[in-house]
């Protein structure tokens, strides 16, 4: 297993990086992505450094999962009038840039295709 601690998202969870918190729970942390790809395009991450992707959670912290998956649902309801995709880039080849798991929250003006 890859730890997560190192990297961008540890240290935004660590407080060394700042962000403009949309969201925040006990475990969960949202905020908007430095490179949106959609006119709303949010990023939901836990607070945890253990899990590195979506399958290490869902087998590790099945309720962490579901936890991050009811912020993007209040998110997609305050920023995009409750419709979203929910996204998770599982491994280097489809996508995944950041080894620490974190959900794309993304709406508004998509068009097919788009992600």
């Amino acid at each position: 297993m890859r730890m997560a601690a190192d990297t961008i998202f540890g240290k935004i969870v660590a407080g060394e990086i700042p962000v403009e918190k949309l969201a925040e729970t006990e475990r969960v942390i949202a905020f908007p992505d430095i490179a949106p790809q959609a006119p709303v395009h949010i990023l939901v991450i836990p607070k945890t450094t253990e899990y590195a992707d979506v399958t290490e959670l869902a087998a590790g912290d099945p309720g962490l999962l579901a936890e991050m998956v009811e912020v993007a649902k209040r998110l997609a309801d305050e920023h995009a009038d409750g419709d979203y995709r929910l996204i998770f880039n599982n491994g280097a080849n489809a996508g995944q840039t950041v080894f620490h798991v974190h959900a794309h929250v993304l709406a508004g003006g998509l068009t097919e295709g788009s992600l």
